[in-house]
């Protein structure tokens, strides 16, 4: 081999071996700048205000700013397009609720992949669904909703705010799991659908816990079960399905997720910076004040969870015949 072929191969070997050899160098320098945080949803609400009290913590742990950026419309699918398509390059994370799972099955077209696009850094916090009924109400537990339902077929009615939403597709489960059909009544807002199921106006309701456990905790509703797998300490008298025999859990969720593609060293080292901010002591004690239940997780069983929260959706929504938007 001469001298020049020599050199051509040599530089044909570095040229090859180039992105190995940056690489690692480049996640174990993650970050040197400050990292965008999208939130798909408006200031002021609560996938927003945990991203923001998320960011304080973290940004001392990563000793770089991380800034909380507002794309909302469209039902949280414009902000997560912009996760989608941003660089995968560790610079922009995505704070992911289960709404995202949600309108990946209620939605024809989106313009991403909500499964595909993006991979799980870390869960943060997660929190049950109630259903709940007035305190007169002569429903106080399943075996009395069953027993009533199944005495007359479509006569209790539900609440439902917002079509194919959490609360409307969790309710679906739940009727699913007992055996009966609810007539649902749909509202606007949850406060609506609160005051209608105070006046007695509908018989029942699906609603997350958190905005719920002081009315319920005061006796000013009644809380019939729980869809977490073990009983809520806030609410230690609401039994859950699962005492009754039904074997369902459902909660609402945040958590972190990334670009698809990015740097699996940038994932796991932003994942343990994210357990470390969750488990931070004013972080910590102000989302279980809330009722929420502290949920770090590894990259691998976050990604699982939205990915099976998206077939689950979606089988629910087919399933009850739900039309896409």
């Amino acid at each position: 081999m001469t001298y020049t072929q020599l050199k051509k191969t040599l530089a044909a070997t570095l040229l090859v071996a180039a992105p190995l050899l940056t690489t690692p160098a480049m996640a174990a320098d993650w970050p040197e700048r400050p990292v965008d945080m999208i939130v798909a949803y408006g200031a002021g609400g609560g996938t927003d205000t945990i991203a923001r009290q998320l960011a304080e913590p973290l940004s001392t742990l990563l000793a770089q700013p991380v800034v909380v950026q507002n794309r909302p419309g469209a039902g949280g699918t414009i902000g997560a397009a912009a996760v989608a398509k941003a660089d995968a390059d560790g610079y922009t994370l995505y704070m992911m609720a289960a709404g995202h799972t949600v309108a990946a099955a209620m939605y024809r077209e989106l313009p991403f992949d909500p499964a595909a696009d993006f991979t799980g850094v870390s869960g943060i916090a997660t929190m049950p669904l109630v259903l709940l009924t007035r305190p007169a109400s002569d429903i106080s537990s399943l075996a009395d909703l069953v027993a009533k339902a199944k005495a007359d077929p479509e006569g209790l009615t539900i609440a439902s705010v917002g079509v194919g939403s959490t609360q409307h597709l969790t309710a679906e489960l739940i009727q699913s799991e007992l055996g009966i059909k609810l007539l649902a009544i749909p509202y606007a807002k949850t406060p609506e659908a609160l005051a209608a199921v105070l006046s007695g106006e509908v018989d029942l309701m699906v609603e997350v816990a958190a905005p719920v456990i002081g009315q319920i905790a005061a006796g000013d509703l009644k809380g019939i079960a729980i869809t977490s797998a073990e009983r809520h300490a806030k609410l230690p008298d609401v039994a859950t399905l699962s005492e009754a025999g039904y074997k369902l859990e459902v909660s609402t969720w945040y958590g972190v997720a990334a670009p698809a593609g990015t740097d699996p060293a940038i994932i796991k080292a932003a994942s343990a910076a994210i357990a470390k901010a969750v488990n931070s002591e004013a972080f910590a004690a102000n989302l279980t004040k809330r009722g929420f239940t502290l949920a770090p997780s590894s990259p691998e069983a976050f990604t699982e969870k939205f990915k099976g929260d998206i077939v689950r959706w979606k089988k629910v929504r087919e399933s009850v015949g739900i039309k896409q938007k």
